[in-house]
């Protein structure tokens, strides 16, 4: 699987936008190759729905098949690990900066249906203490907000092939925003 995906189209990006497509999407790179079929129970959808769904991402270069034992079973998969775009480079345009827009949407959605999906399981005491959400409101330059995204990426590089392999690991839904508030 390649690292990431940069989008420099803003229809490529609207692509991913649309709300079943961003879930499939999702639960393939989170949980690998599937069908449409059990990607369509997963979600609450038809195959015939998820199946046009994942054709769609195909055409546009997000997913790909994957090879099965099962000639009777189309699987699918994802081809990258994460989906990239600047930000300033497609919100020069109105329909680049829709797509921006709609996908900041898409990324808070899947971060509350995570946190609303580790409150309905039973988790352990450690993983109760250690989960959660904070927020900071704090004066920065947009250099220092790069600066922070730059080290909060390389802190979750560092964390990951430190921790990724041991026992105890699941996989943690990490989000992590900056806008500026309010109007000038």
């Amino acid at each position: 699987m390649e690292e990431a995906f940069h989008i420099s189209d803003p229809r490529t990006l609207k692509v991913v936008a649309h709300p079943l497509r961003v879930r499939l999407l999702g639960l393939l790179r989170a949980e690998g190759p599937a069908t449409a079929s059990a990607l369509g129970r997963k979600v609450g959808e038809s195959s015939g729905s998820t199946s046009y769904h994942l054709r769609e991402l195909a055409k546009y270069g997000f997913i790909e098949e994957d090879p099965s034992p099962d000639a009777r079973e189309r699987r699918w998969r994802a081809r990258h690990r994460y989906t990239e775009w600047n930000t300033a480079e497609l919100s020069a345009t109105p329909e680049g900066r829709e797509a921006v827009t709609i996908m900041a949407l898409r990324q808070i959605e899947a971060i509350v249906r995570s946190m609303e999906e580790f409150q309905a399981d039973d988790w352990p005491a450690e993983w109760i203490e250690a989960a959660g959400m904070g927020d900071a409101l704090v004066r920065l330059t947009p250099e220092g907000v790069k600066e922070y995204f730059a080290r909060v990426a390389d802190l979750q590089r560092e964390l990951e092939a430190r921790c990724g392999d041991a026992a105890s690991a699941e996989q943690v839904h990490l989000g992590t925003t900056a806008f500026p508030r309010g109007k000038r």
